[in-house]
């Protein structure tokens, strides 16, 4: 019988459950500051206060949002309770010049890079298909296809390479780009070919995998025998398990996945091992095909509790500044509840705009065809 490597049950056994032995963490659950050989360094009080509004604040975004549509005014909504931490700890790693490719639950990365919340809702409301424009954030378009953002990462990464803007050395020219998917999305081909393009060309680009243990209903250990950071070295380049719950790892291990694809060493895949502790969407119901036990003991790991353990600890924060942080988060609440009701509906003819960057003849002659048809409806342009 040939030894085809090691058991389901070794690989995902207890030990696993926290992460394993590999696993880079430098905050724990109970909010107690470790070090990490490869991954340490240190963290002003101001960037720790920052990690924690950037949670809260991307928390408050993904209730809100969900009650929009549990009232009828989002059509849908992906959810992200749980992976706030290696959503911030990715986006506050990025420098201006750097460039993400998302895929649909990226909102604490696009807090990150500043695009209005509003924007997000828009798409989910369905009145455009993303409003914000991606050369004003760096960060594109979210995309519904699963895993085909990584092979745009990987194209992209490679153009940067040709344009001379990795490995010079000059810190505001050289840049990366980072691909950010789900466990699911890892048994695309789309992925794995991404990851053979990075490999030959030796691409400046990180490949961010929110591992959240389900590809909507379907457990980790149904997609893979091994842990995923290590399929990595299969591709020929390295691989790396973060707690994703620790922003201060995710930060820590992103910020140096991103600088040795600056200086042009190539790609890296990270694997942020975190729990989506709500619905894949809001049309999921989770409590179908998974246990409460496992959910409880995940709240156990909330990634803004414990950063809220370290800073009081500490003394870096007292109860004036979590009450600032709170009255933020409710008026950031207000402007969402109030902006998603009030964005105007698109008008037809705005489904022609943005196709190309120049307009063909053919898009040309469509529009002027839908436009004499409107014109027999009174008011429908």
């Amino acid at each position: 019988m040939p030894d085809f490597g090691p058991d389901l049950a070794e690989v995902f056994g207890p030990a696993a459950a926290d992460g394993g032995p590999d696993l880079v963490q430098l905050l724990t659950p109970e909010g107690e500051r470790v070090h990490h050989p490869e991954f340490d360094r240190d963290f002003s009080a101001e960037e720790l206060r920052g990690f924690y509004r950037d949670m809260v604040l991307t928390r408050r975004i993904d209730t809100e949002a969900t009650a929009l549509q549990r009232h009828g005014e989002l059509g849908i909504w992906a959810q992200l309770l749980g992976q706030e931490a290696a959503q911030i700890g990715a986006g506050r790693a990025l420098r201006p010049q750097d460039y993400v490719f998302p895929t649909y639950r990226e909102h604490g990365v696009a807090w990150c890079r500043g695009v209005d919340p509003l924007h997000l809702l828009g798409l989910f409301r369905g009145v455009d298909h993303g409003s914000w424009d991606p050369k004003d954030h760096n960060f594109g378009l979210y995309t519904i296809v699963i895993g085909a953002q990584a092979l745009h990462a990987t194209g992209y990464a490679m153009g940067i390479q040709r344009d001379g803007a990795v490995g010079t050395g000059d810190h505001d020219r050289d840049a990366a780009v980072i691909a950010h998917f789900g466990d699911g999305a890892s048994s695309q081909g789309d992925v794995n070919e991404a990851f053979i393009f990075a490999a030959s060309y030796n691409a400046p680009v990180v490949f961010f995998c929110q591992n959240n243990q389900w590809a909507i209903s379907e457990p980790i250990e149904r997609q893979s025998r091994i842990p995923l950071f290590q399929r990595a070295l299969g591709f020929g380049f390295p691989g790396v398990r973060v707690d994703g719950n620790d922003v201060l790892a995710t930060y820590a291990v992103t910020q140096a996945a991103l600088q040795r694809a600056r200086e042009g060493s190539g790609p890296t895949l990270v694997e942020a091992y975190t729990y989506r502790m709500g619905a894949h969407t809001t049309t999921d119901d989770p409590t179908r095909y998974r246990l409460s036990d496992d959910v409880e003991r995940w709240k156990l790991k909330d990634p803004i509790a414990r950063v809220k353990v370290y800073l009081t600890r500490n003394g870096l924060a007292d109860d004036d500044f979590f009450a600032s942080i709170q009255a933020e988060a409710d008026d950031l609440g207000h402007r969402l509840r109030e902006g998603c009701k009030a964005l105007p509906d698109p008008k037809p003819l705005s489904m022609f705009n943005h196709v190309y960057a120049e307009e063909t003849d053919e898009l040309r002659q469509q529009r002027e065809g839908y436009a004499a048809y409107l014109e027999t409806f009174e008011g429908a342009r």
